[in-house]
């Protein structure tokens, strides 16, 4: 639980120029072990989403270092750089980003089939999968017939199918209603309690923040507190707590926090 899977150091993203500059990220650092499930909070505007794309390398940070296992992924390139977006990453959308006109099961193998992996090597998996996010049922239909608890776990299953070594989840309860929420975040906790699945994940929801076992929260592109909850003793209520009273310091109380 104590090695280090990612290490972020002094990470900078500034756009714009001189005084119109605006800095999404000024100088944040951290780090991300092995089997943790840790959270990103903030105002809107604050960075987090920024720092996701950056480790997702879906943007480039103006100065800093990101680095997974040893290799600083921001110099990347070619097959090394798609290995790492494919392979190291499994990346969990707020809007599912499913394809339409395939179905769930055609939308989980998409990976395998971008880095030549025969669909075989990964039934297996793929069976595991759907029978932890139960979506079984569902595997053989289209998006469009499928409920959005459903869209987003198969999404899940798609980023889960290549066994990352971190998952990003960007506002993955965001497109959810309250119950479809619970039941993603309690599968996604399952994994990274049963399975020691890493999990990092950006919300504005102080709900599924409290099923974390830290947050960071961001404020004006710089860590301005974090939260560790006490296992075993405190309580995912008692967390969920803590964590309105760090987001009401931080402006405007939970509910404005975006």
């Amino acid at each position: 639980m104590n090695q280090k899977i990612l290490e972020i150091e002094a990470l900078r993203k500034y756009y714009g120029k001189r005084e119109s500059q605006t800095k999404a990220l000024d100088g944040i650092t951290f780090q991300v072990v092995s089997g943790e499930f840790l959270g990103i909070m903030g105002s809107s505007g604050s960075g987090k989403s920024t720092l996701l794309n950056c480790i997702a390398t879906v943007i480039a940070p103006t100065e800093g270092h990101i680095v997974m296992r040893g290799t600083e992924i921001t110099s990347l390139k070619g097959k090394e750089l798609a290995e790492y977006r494919g392979r190291k990453v499994g990346y969990l959308f707020q809007n599912f980003e499913l394809l339409d006109n395939l179905t769930g099961r055609e939308n989980i193998l998409i990976p395998l089939s971008l880095h030549g992996i025969p669909e075989k090597e990964s039934r297996s998996r793929m069976g595991e999968l759907a029978g932890y996010l139960e979506i079984e049922d569902v595997l053989d239909k289209f998006p469009a017939q499928m409920s959005g608890g459903q869209r987003q776990r198969v999404a899940a299953a798609r980023a889960l199918i290549l066994n990352p070594e971190i998952i990003l989840a960007d506002e993955p309860t965001g497109a959810l209603d309250s119950r479809n929420a619970r039941t993603l975040m309690e599968k996604l906790s399952g994994l990274n309690r049963k399975q020691d699945s890493t999990i990092l994940m950006v919300t504005h929801d102080s709900n599924a923040a409290s099923y974390c076992t830290r947050i960071l929260f961001i404020q004006d592109g710089k860590i301005f507190h974090e939260l560790r909850r006490r296992l075993p003793e405190e309580t995912q209520q008692e967390f969920y707590e803590r964590i309105l009273h760090v987001m009401a310091q931080l402006g405007g109380g939970s509910a404005n926090v975006l």
